[in-house]
């Protein structure tokens, strides 16, 4: 049964997995000092210099899975250790250099980084070099090429850099933690936080006394993740874990297109609330636009709210495939309804920690929203949803017609943001998805390989509930 994408995935659950299993025994401490084999590579098949540093790093390993350095707020960090082998991102000049002696390369560069050999074959002064690509644009032969580290190519806001030890740095000022590089990184050098101890103490704690309940806030990209069982099972298979309760976010998203679909008639002018990553974007890169964020809560924040309200006691742990997500879960309007956090990737290691088979569990039912709210797992589904709301609302094209455009990954985000700023989008709501596909391209996914929007839909379509008024009535959300 093939889980992962990567190798490295596959050390991140073992990690996740071996330190959940010590926490659920109460016996947190030997994973420090008693490593478990099972997730050091033996010596012939270490990546590095030696089995040393190998293990070294899996002691690392083993600090993201238990939190993490507490004094860096971004949930996305660097293994410094582990980041060593990449090359430093540079142009090079290939043996596709002629020895022309037009030298178009010399003179586009202003940093006098560029000289010849007696055969006139150019050569960079990587000291002097200072990434700009003008020699590359020029040279005729395009002898000349850049390599750039995976986790920088991955970066599209700009957040990694190389510091003087030549290790990834993260700019925590422009970081929207989407966790791209994370994925990205060949040596699994960057990683998220794993808030799976706060998990287990909160389900603990539920189970010895008794004095709330446990709720799971699912995303409903979850409908794709676990391809060896059925949803049904994975669903029972959350409640084998001790939660009391599993709920749809894709609830909320029907109850966040309802007033999102108001505010934007009201407002004229709208970008959407729903991914935390591209918020994050919006008020660092764009904050002359902050104020056209939505006003609205996530899906995820939305219906926990509503659980809190229902059920004052309990406690609620999201479960979805994106990092920006634990973060979001610190903002004074979000921490009140969200008591933790965690990623598919770590909900496996969880399932696995406590020897389930989700593949002989019974099914247990998951119906919670209509066929819109599910949709919001891929990119369009918002603006689909947010159609569908001002349709119901009877809110009629005479008195505001949607102009949406779906932003799929954050370079088409910047594009649309862009021409807001300069009051060029025709559009008057920007649907923003920070991972390429939507939710279902998020970095916490099991696997990352081309994810196909119609199963999405599909999985829309089984909702009982058609429409978001009949999602959404039962809970008496205000129209």
């Amino acid at each position: 049964m093939r889980l992962f994408d990567t190798k490295v995935q596959l050390l991140k659950y073992k990690v996740l997995r071996a330190v959940a299993k010590r926490a659920w025994e109460d016996n947190l401490e030997s994973s420090y000092y008693e490593i478990p084999l099972e997730i050091v590579p033996g010596k012939e098949a270490t990546m590095r210099c030696c089995i040393y540093k190998e293990r070294a790093i899996v002691i690392e390993r083993i600090k993201m899975a238990m939190g993490g350095n507490k004094d860096n707020p971004n949930v996305i960090e660097v293994l410094d250790i582990a980041c060593d082998e990449c090359p430093v991102s540079s142009y090079t000049v290939t043996d596709s250099c002629r020895g022309c002696i037009a030298h178009r390369c010399e003179e586009a560069c202003q940093f006098g980084a560029i000289s010849f050999d007696s055969n006139q074959k150019a050569h960079i002064d990587p000291d002097k070099c200072k990434k700009c690509g003008k020699c590359s644009t020029v040279c005729p032969y395009f002898a000349i090429t850049t390599r750039t580290r995976p986790c920088e190519t991955a970066c599209k806001v700009n957040a990694i850099s190389m510091g003087e030890d030549k290790c990834a740095k993260i700019d925590n000022d422009k970081c929207i933690s989407c966790g791209a590089c994370v994925y990205q990184c060949p040596f699994g050098a960057i990683m998220d936080k794993s808030f799976i101890l706060n998990a287990i103490d909160i389900l603990k704690e539920s189970d010895h006394n008794r004095k709330y309940h446990v709720y799971a806030i699912v995303a409903p990209s979850i409908s794709s993740q676990f391809q060896y069982a059925k949803l049904g099972q994975v669903v029972s298979g959350i409640k084998e874990l001790g939660f009391h309760s599993v709920v749809e976010a894709a609830l909320g998203a029907d109850m966040v297109a309802y007033k999102e679909a108001k505010e934007l008639s009201e407002k004229g002018f709208l970008t959407s609330s729903c991914c935390p990553a591209f918020v994050s974007y919006i008020e660092k890169a764009f904050p002359q636009l902050a104020d056209k964020i939505s006003h609205n809560l996530s899906p995820m924040a939305e219906v926990a709210r509503f659980v809190k309200e229902t059920d004052p006691q309990s406690k609620v742990i999201f479960i979805g495939p994106c990092t920006a997500k634990k973060m979001e879960i610190q903002k004074e309007t979000v921490s009140p309804y969200i008591d933790c956090a965690i990623t598919f990737e770590e909900l496996q290691a969880l399932i696995d920690s406590r020897e389930i088979d989700l593949s002989v569990l019974p099914e247990s039912a998951l119906d919670n929203a209509s066929y819109f709210g599910r949709i919001f797992a891929r990119c369009g589904g918002l603006a689909d949803a947010v159609a569908e709301a001002l349709k119901e609302q009877g809110i009629t094209e005479e008195q505001f017609q949607l102009k949406a455009t779906s932003c799929d990954g954050i370079e088409a985000c910047r594009i649309a943001l862009l021409k807001a700023s300069k009051n060029l989008l025709p559009e008057n709501f920007i649907e923003g998805m920070a991972c390429i596909g939507g939710c279902i391209g998020g970095a916490g996914c099991l696997t990352h390989g081309p994810k196909d929007k119609n199963e999405v839909d599909k999985y829309g379509k089984e909702a009982l509930e058609k429409s978001i008024q009949d999602a959404i009535s039962v809970y008496s959300v205000k129209k």
